[in-house]
């Protein structure tokens, strides 16, 4: 990156991004308020309930991104790695000091009060593979170093973030992949991402008791989808065998082989972990997303609730404060990751319409202004904040519906809490900044 920049203040900033995210924080503030609504304590600014907690919020991270604005983009590439590493260092030092919550050692409890590390830890990340990335090329992408070097950049905090363990902001880290590609890394690279989804679906399913073989056990199912799987691979050598040209099999048989035992061991370790290793909860919310039976009875419930919430709304939505299944509590703590529901419910089709567009004018505009970058690290952090912005905006919002396990993950400036809207605001008020630099890059 170049060292070519203006000392200034706020160049031309980049208005249309600042109006959605005062319109996202607007709107989140009163949507919190309508589902976490208390007639003994209907004062906005008390910060008792939830809608008080989040006014102080909102004005932080307000006052954050006038600080972001007044911030040289050259220190946000500068100081990458010292960034990076004092997220990293929150990421493990939250493991030995930090309060449960809900299953997960993933806050730092002051007071009343809660800060999550592993929200930040998203801005560290983007930065540091953008400086990496603009040091070496795009071209040095496609070799094994520099994607050994990435994928650990990345799968540092993620792996740190899987010891607390939190599965909603773990999956989030899956938006780094798209940077990469978008960057030069190979097609197959996805191919074999959504490979391991299918399979992954395919071994939980198989190893839920829906199959069972005679005297295997509890994972028969599983066995028997890697017996399909090594049959599958014999065949394919027999036809590699007869019709495939002599010089190209002993390629085609080293890719084929290679495959099948990746797909055997993935299968089996998918269904190791969800038996073993993730907790209950967390095992429940996938049975429930891809209808299977669950032990515990009402395990289902939020998922339930919070669909019929969302169909509750009709075409024009029953008003604010005004949606039933909102203001009698149906769906539990509302106001956080199933906040999309207490929308759907108020405003209706059309609230909705809006809501989804909107987002998806965020994430489309930063894609543009990522493209215009003159500098290859702006353009990497733009395409990471996008990247960020879609997983969390798609996963949310399938969870809502039932097209995704139910595993945390708040929807970006609306869901309440102030590590994910601080963060948030960083990570857009950061590459605001950065656009608003553009035509001082030399090169």
């Amino acid at each position: 990156m170049s060292s070519g920049r203006k000392n200034s203040a706020v160049g031309p900033v980049d208005y249309t991004l600042i109006g959605i995210w005062i319109f996202f924080v607007i709107m989140g503030w009163f949507t919190i308020y309508s589902a976490a609504y208390d007639a003994q304590h209907p004062m906005p600014f008390d910060f008792s309930k939830e809608y008080g907690k989040q006014l102080m919020w909102i004005g932080i991270s307000g006052l954050l991104a006038v600080f972001t604005l007044y911030v040289e983009g050259d220190f946000f590439a500068k100081f990458a790695w010292i960034i990076y590493a004092f997220f990293v260092l929150l990421l493990a030092l939250v493991l030995i000091v930090g309060k449960e919550v809900n299953g997960a050692k993933a806050w730092f409890g002051i007071g009343a009060f809660g800060i999550q590390p592993s929200e930040f830890s998203k801005i560290g990340v983007g930065l540091v593979l953008a400086k990496y990335i603009s040091s070496i090329g795009n071209s040095q992408l496609k070799t094994f170093k520099s994607r050994a070097i990435a994928a650990a950049i990345i799968g540092l905090p993620a792996g740190l973030i899987l010891l607390q363990p939190d599965v909603g902001s773990l999956l989030t880290f899956v938006a780094f992949v798209f940077v990469l590609y978008r960057e030069g890394l190979s097609g197959n690279v996805l191919i074999v991402g959504f490979a391991a989804i299918l399979f992954g679906v395919l071994s939980i399913v198989s190893g839920a008791g829906m199959v069972n073989i005679p005297f295997v056990g509890e994972q028969s199912g599983v066995w028997l989808l890697i017996i399909i799987v090594t049959v599958l691979t014999i065949l394919i050598l027999i036809y590699a065998r007869n019709f495939i040209p002599p010089r190209n099999r002993k390629r085609m048989y080293g890719i084929v082989l290679a495959a099948s035992i990746a797909a055997n061991a993935f299968s089996y370790s998918v269904s190791y972990i969800v038996d073993n290793i993730l907790e209950k909860h967390h095992k429940e919310r996938i049975y429930v997303m891809l209808s299977l039976p669950v032990e515990r009875k009402g395990a289902d419930y939020n998922s339930e609730m919070a669909k019929i919430t969302v169909g509750m709304g009709g075409l024009f939505g029953k008003g604010w404060l005004d949606g039933p299944m909102t203001q009698n509590n149906y769906v539990p703590e509302q106001w956080t990751d199933f906040i999309f529901s207490a929308v759907a419910e108020e405003w209706g089709f059309l609230g909705v319409t809006i809501l989804i567009s909107t987002y998806a004018f965020l994430i489309i505009r930063l894609m543009v202004i990522a493209d215009r970058q003159r500098s290859s690290f702006s353009r990497v952090y733009g395409y990471s904040v996008a990247c960020i912005f879609f997983m969390h905006f798609l996963i949310n919002i399938g969870m809502v519906i039932g097209l995704a396990p139910i595993i945390g993950i708040p929807l970006p400036f609306f869901s309440y809490g102030g590590s994910s809207l601080m963060a948030f605001t960083l990570l857009l008020f950061i590459m605001i900044r950065l656009d608003s630099e553009r035509w001082s890059v030399l090169k």
